[in-house]
């Protein structure tokens, strides 16, 4: 559960000094998702610059120099690849024919797949993230072609950033979460993981007081917002997978998960949560956004849970003070 956040102003009318104000607090609010390590990056004379540390945001020093058109940035929360080695953090350099930078929200589960078939090399990066990087790096070139056959290759639950040293900023939605708004006037774009991420930043900021559009983006979608604030669209074809928490199932009623239902499976152990329970409550008709917010609010789950609990026939007593919690 990590996040990513990001903007692009085609206009250069919004400051530099606010500009670098949405940077701060667009990472601040990110961390919610993750405190493991953060970072941002941006084009400057034609290359990319990359800032990131294994800190939490609001503990990180974000500047970017006059003249920086795009921001893209990446809070973590590590689960392959240890964060005390820079190298492993986000975001990653690529360079397909043009240097770009690359975060990633979520897990891949084929890297070591890839790299035992021959499909990438080995790296001395750990994350599995990287591997997008590689996959695009072989195709050598950053276009929609190479973003469809890197997002049909991996496997797992991502949204995918990029951007060039063109100021080319590409958005490949999977099945993680993406809010994109466009504020035409001032002409600026601004991305973030999730719309409560995106509320508290333009908040903090005032920038709720200018109208905005949401741009539609769905699972399968490929983006790419340019220099000039023109958008393009592609399309991939996403995977369907089984989930590999249903093995106590019989085979023929094991129940498919996304692979977004997947990730917060693999996830909910980093918060104390059994994944039985949050199986629990996607049977009962939890979403995957109602479910997240229970991971960082242990009162809503456990009343969730305790509702549930109850419908299944246990009584209050044992679902509130059996010793669960």
């Amino acid at each position: 559960m990590c996040a990513i956040f990001g903007w692009l102003d085609y206009k250069g009318i919004v400051p530099m000094n606010m500009k670098n104000k949405i940077t701060k607090e667009l990472a601040k609010s990110s961390e919610e998702r993750g405190t493991d390590a953060a970072g941002i990056a941006y084009a400057r004379y034609n290359r990319i610059v990359i800032y990131k540390r294994p800190q939490p945001a609001h503990t990180l020093y974000f500047r970017i120099p006059d003249g920086t058109n795009a921001v893209l940035g990446h809070t973590r929360l590590a689960t392959q690849g240890n964060k005390k080695f820079n190298f492993n953090n986000h975001p990653f350099p690529g360079n397909a024919g043009i240097e770009f930078a690359f975060a990633h929200n979520g897990v891949l589960w084929n890297d070591k797949e890839l790299r035992k078939d021959g499909v990438i090399p080995d790296s001395y990066i750990d994350t599995d993230s990287y591997i997008g990087v590689q996959l695009i790096e072989k195709q050598g070139k950053l276009d929609f072609e190479s973003l469809k056959y890197m997002s049909e290759t991996v496997e797992g639950s991502f949204t995918f950033t990029l951007l060039d040293t063109s100021n080319n900023l590409y958005l490949v939605k999977g099945n993680n979460p993406l809010y994109l708004l466009h504020f035409k006037d001032l002409g600026i774009y601004i991305y973030t993981s999730t719309e409560n991420i995106m509320k508290a930043a333009l908040g903090r900021l005032g920038l709720h007081k200018f109208a905005s559009k949401k741009i539609e983006v769905n699972e399968g979608d490929i983006i790419c917002i340019n220099k000039n604030g023109e958008l393009t669209r592609s399309t991939f074809e996403p995977k369907q997978y089984r989930s590999k928490y249903a093995g106590w199932y019989d085979f023929n009623d094991s129940p498919f998960y996304t692979a977004q239902e997947e990730i917060l499976l693999a996830y909910c152990g980093c918060y104390g949560v059994d994944s039985q329970d949050v199986e629990l409550l996607f049977e009962y008709g939890y979403t995957c956004d109602e479910v997240e917010e229970m991971l960082m609010d242990t009162n809503l789950l456990h009343e969730a849970l305790r509702d549930v609990k109850y419908m299944c026939g246990e009584s209050l007593y044992e679902s509130c003070c059996g010793g669960v919690w």
